[in-house]
């Protein structure tokens, strides 16, 4: 039997049905004072009574509009505007008129987060599918309110509800994804190499899940007098921070190489750049340079903590530069030095550029390492079946996961130079 629908009754929000199952709660807004409306009581899918408050106007509705609040049942009749929230007709039946789904527009502004039921009469099919269109979950007509039908709406719009946030938060994070994405793109370095006879390949992958940017970082330019610059480090730790860090001292070196800094000065400059930019002092950056003469014969090698380069000519395995007197990863040591040695290439060479995530790898099921001289072991296995280029650089990252057992864990960045004499 229908029974009026009880005004403003206070019902704790931690009220449990039998068996300590929540029950659902409806908020009525209607403005018959003399309690018109009625609704039938009415059950949920578990045969527990759905707790039932009441608001006259938007202004109690919005008072009463509390957390454990599931449904809002709107009487498309009700009046809004200024004078309709002290509980009549009052003033806002022109703007009403002028906006027929204005109550419900307010109703969901100050409800993003709850399922909207409309209720009006049959006559107005029309409006009560347009209210649908404005953001209400279903609609009721007046004349056919039954418990059944009321509960079942209830627990469709409910559901209808979590339904739309749940799809609006995926549609979020993969907006939030793709801008990250072509945000760090568009941080990725793009090689100024033109006028040199040089070739240029890298490979780049963050250890961090679902990222384009990691720690590692490289960079190559050529300056005016026709040098190429090449470089390669590697920001300790693992985050968007360390990234970021990255990025900047990329970014650094890039504007001071173009400026026609070099070895030491160019090494301790950055290092000054770090110290301002870290988040804090225990965070450090390993980092290797090298700038090749125009005639592409000799280069000038400066290691701060970092892996030595390795160099490959035809006819003779690949081995690793000389990497004695090398200076302190940047960050450190205040006031170091870092040695500038002269490297002769020859007239054919590839130069391969590499973070220690390559060759910190493990091999098998045991602790041991790939590390260097395994990775020099790989590059003259590659190197006999004939790769280059890209295609050893692909190959050997790929290895290296392989022996892994799975995804290195580490950022990986591997740049490869070549020049090819005559």
């Amino acid at each position: 039997m229908p029974v009026p629908v009880p005004r403003q009754r206070d019902i704790p929000g931690t009220e449990s049905g039998p068996g300590g199952t929540s029950s659902l709660t409806l908020l009525v807004i209607e403005d018959d004072p003399a309690g018109g409306l009625t609704v039938p009581e009415i059950l949920d899918a578990d045969g527990h009574r759905i707790r039932l408050r009441s608001a006259r106007n938007l202004t109690e509705a919005a008072r009463l509009l509390t957390p454990d609040v599931n449904c809002v049942l709107l009487d498309l009749a009700l009046p809004h505007g200024p004078g309709a929230g002290a509980g009549g007709s009052g003033s806002g039946s022109g703007e009403s008129a002028a906006d027929p789904f204005g109550a419900l527009r307010q109703v969901l502004r100050i409800a993003p987060r709850h399922a909207v039921l409309v209720l009006t009469s049959e006559e107005d099919a029309e409006r009560a599918a347009e209210a649908v269109r404005v953001g209400a979950q279903d609609f009721l007509f007046r004349d056919e309110l039954d418990g059944r039908l009321l509960s079942r709406a209830i627990r469709y719009a409910v559901e209808r509800k979590r339904a739309d946030i749940a799809q609006y938060k995926l549609a979020e994070s993969k907006l939030r994804a793709q801008e990250n994405a072509r945000l760090e793109r568009g941080l990725l370095p793009h090689p100024l190499l033109e006028g040199s006879d040089l070739r240029f390949a890298a490979r780049y992958r963050p250890g961090r899940s679902r990222a384009l940017l990691g720690g590692d970082f490289y960079d190559t330019v050529r300056t005016p007098d026709g040098t190429v610059h090449a470089m390669i480090g590697d920001v300790c730790g693992h985050g968007p921070d360390e990234a970021a860090l990255g990025v900047e001292l990329r970014i650094a070196w890039r504007a001071l190489t173009l400026a026609g800094l070099c070895g030491d000065d160019l090494l301790a400059t950055l290092q000054e750049v770090l110290e301002v930019e870290r988040p804090c002092e225990e965070i450090f950056a390993t980092l290797c340079t090298v700038d090749i003469a125009p005639d592409g014969r000799r280069a000038g090698l400066c290691l701060a903590g970092h892996p030595a380069p390795l160099i490959s000519r035809p006819g003779r395995p690949a081995r690793l530069l000389p990497y004695e007197n090398s200076g302190p990863a940047l960050g450190l040591l205040p006031r170091a030095r870092w040695p500038r040695r002269q490297v002769e290439l020859g007239g054919t060479w590839s130069l391969m550029l590499y973070t220690d995530g390559l060759i910190e790898g493990k091999i098998g099921q045991g602790k041991e390492r790939l590390g260097q001289d395994g990775m020099v072991e790989m590059i003259n296995r590659h190197l006999a079946d004939g790769l280059s280029g890209e295609g050893l650089l692909e190959a050997s990252v790929t290895e290296a996961r392989r022996l892994n057992g799975g995804e290195l864990t580490d950022d990986v960045a591997v740049v490869l130079l070549s020049r090819a004499e005559g």
